[in-house]
């Protein structure tokens, strides 16, 4: 299974994709020496986005660009848009 990272504001998610769902298996600082909020190593233990949101409400621009980045991932880049 793929996983897909993404950054915003000094954090950083790493999730995968499985069907329609988000399941977020690392959460913390986006750089080096701070130990993660979040880490889980089976995909089925892990939080989808909704309850990510509900456990760290302070990352809500996190959450957006991760939801951003997984329908990127979904539909594609759009005709007439830049990379």
């Amino acid at each position: 299974m793929t996983e897909y990272r993404t950054e915003c504001d000094g954090w950083a998610a790493v999730w995968r994709m499985d069907h329609a769902r988000i399941h977020m298996m690392h959460v913390g600082a986006a750089g080096p020496g701070r130990p993660p909020l979040m880490e889980v190593d089976a995909p089925a233990a892990a939080p989808d986005l909704v309850i990510a949101r509900e456990l760290f409400p302070s990352l809500t621009r996190l959450w957006d660009a991760v939801r951003s980045d997984y329908w990127r991932h979904i539909v594609g880049p759009r005709a007439g848009s830049t990379p």
